[in-house]
C-alpha cells in the first residue's frame, strides 16, 4: 500500500528514515545500486519529497 511521506529522521546509524502517513516508517538509504535515491542527502530533496507516497509493506501485512 502507498502512503504519503509526512517527514524524515535519522536512526541510531544514521541512515534515513521516512515518516509515513500510516505512522509506520520506512528506510530511505542512498546506497547505489541497490537503492538509488540521491535525493535524501539533501535538505531540499526530502523536503520535495514530504507528500510523495512511497510504499509501505507493512501496511500490506496488516
Amino acid at each position: 500500500m502507498r502512503q504519503k511521506i509526512t517527514g524524515f529522521h535519522l536512526d541510531e546509524e544514521n541512515d534515513w528514515v521516512a515518516d509515513l502517513e500510516c505512522g509506520h516508517t520506512q528506510h530511505v538509504r542512498h546506497a547505489p545500486p541497490w537503492q538509488n535515491r540521491p535525493w535524501v542527502i539533501s535538505e531540499k530533496g526530502r523536503t520535495e519529497h514530504v507528500g510523495m507516497p512511497l510504499y509501505c509493506k507493512k501496511c500490506d501485512r496488516e
